[in-house]
């Protein structure tokens, strides 16, 4: 009798399992479900929008080609200050050690998180004509709020930590063995970095800089505050949107479908990169 009770009470056991496991199973679908339509739903509802009212019927005349051709020189420009000063500074974030490093890496991911109104705010503080540097800038006839100039700081000030960050890990996960192997050799100092360390984390740094360029591609709050909104000037795509959005919603739509474009077309080619990063990485870590 012991027997048979044990045995109901063993075979009962997974019954109960797999009615836990279901209902939690199901919980997480749905939850899940909510949350993949609500990311979803409003860029759909942006394309059939588009479609409804052959939105690209309502181009805003030259308006978009200056917008485009602004957006792509200016980020082509935030690309190039990006690299040139962020890669030395991802390097000596993931090889050395110095006082106050943690809080040194906090301040240079801190834009990431920063309110794009508050970026624009604090570039104009700094930069412009009443700001911290404004009377010395001034003296040497350098006025940067307002102008071109601007639009590449705001791009650069929020863009610039995504290829930081992501720099920063490519750097981290190269073996130290890989770079005292080449220094044996008679590699070092920056012809070590140029000739070993950057060819290994060439996926990683290049995946960051995708993600940096559509990050400053996207960036609205910063500039319109530091740079302001003056057609072939200062005026990216974001800020067209915004100017147009209230006299013209359907040419306010189809210059959003283009930014949607571009930057499902930049996400997908930050993955490949990050993947490809990734297998790299697992295949260095074998040798």
């Amino acid at each position: 009798m012991i027997q048979q009770d044990s045995e109901i009470t063993t075979t009962s056991k997974p019954a109960r399992y797999r009615l836990r496991f279901s209902f939690g199973s199901a919980l997480v679908t749905g939850l899940g479900t909510i949350g993949l339509l609500f990311l979803t739903l409003p860029i759909l509802a942006l394309i059939i929008r588009s479609i409804q009212n052959r939105a690209w019927e309502n181009m805003p005349g030259s308006a978009i080609p200056e917008a485009i051709l602004l957006s792509f020189v200016s980020t082509s420009m935030t690309i190039l200050a990006t690299a040139m000063f962020g890669t030395p500074l991802a390097y000596i974030l993931a090889r050395r050690k110095f006082p106050f490093k943690r809080l040194a890496m906090v301040l240079v991911e801190l834009p990431i998180v920063l309110p794009p109104a508050v970026a624009g705010l604090a570039l104009l503080i700094t930069f412009g004509r009443r700001g911290l540097f404004g009377p010395v800038l001034g003296e040497l006839g350098i006025s940067l709020s307002f102008t071109f100039a601007a639009v590449v700081m705001a791009q650069t000030f929020v863009a610039a930590p995504f290829y930081i960050r992501s720099a920063q890990i490519g750097f981290q996960s190269i073996p130290i063995e890989i770079e005292e192997a080449a220094r044996v050799d008679g590699a070092g100092g920056f012809r070590l970095f140029w000739l070993v360390t950057l060819p290994i984390a060439r996926r990683a740094l290049a995946a960051g800089l995708v993600l940096c360029w559509a990050r400053a591609l996207g960036e609205f709050g910063a500039t319109i505050l530091f740079a302001g909104s003056l057609q072939g000037r200062t005026q990216t795509m974001p800020l067209l949107i915004y100017n147009i959005f209230e006299r013209d919603i359907d040419a306010a739509i189809w210059t959003g479908l283009i930014l949607v474009a571009i930057a499902l077309v930049a996400l997908l080619i930050s993955h490949w990169l990050a993947r490809n990063a990734k297998e790299q990485d697992t295949l260095v870590g074998t040798i």
